[in-house]
């Protein structure tokens, strides 16, 4: 196994652990869910209840960081195995950049991987494994 195989194997290790860190992190915005259906149900309610439509803004922008979390948690761990199997390079590149958004973890991980990616001895694994 040489050098570049053994980092891309190492990427994709660690793209599962910052896929499975992003998608628990999403779940964050359940708080806001919670608090939102708790207006809509009444479980707030006192001298002075707040509007009704407060409720449903809380769970439709909590709904919504979570199904964007997840999506992007989702989208890593298919780059970890795209990475693993040697395929898709562009699509690896891809999320590496959008991971660079995402501090600390995501930036020094989408970094490296397009350091790794853009090298010629990794190219060409990629495009080895395409031609199999």
């Amino acid at each position: 196994m040489t050098e570049n195989e053994k980092n891309l194997d190492l990427l994709a290790i660690f793209h599962y652990i910052v896929g499975g860190i992003t998608a628990l992190v999403a779940c964050i915005p359940f708080i806001h869910v919670a608090l939102g259906l708790a207006m809509l149900l009444g479980a707030l309610d006192g001298k002075n209840p707040p509007p009704h439509w407060l409720g449903w803004i809380f769970v439709a922008g909590g709904g919504f960081f979570i199904l964007c979390g997840w999506t992007m948690a989702a989208a890593i761990v298919l780059a970890g195995r795209k990475l693993s199997k040697r395929q898709s390079r562009i699509y690896c590149i891809v999320v590496a950049a959008f991971e660079c958004m995402m501090m600390p973890f995501g930036t020094v991980l989408g970094v490296f991987t397009i350091i790794v990616l853009s090298k010629d001895s990794v190219k060409a694994l990629f495009a080895n494994s395409r031609q199999k």
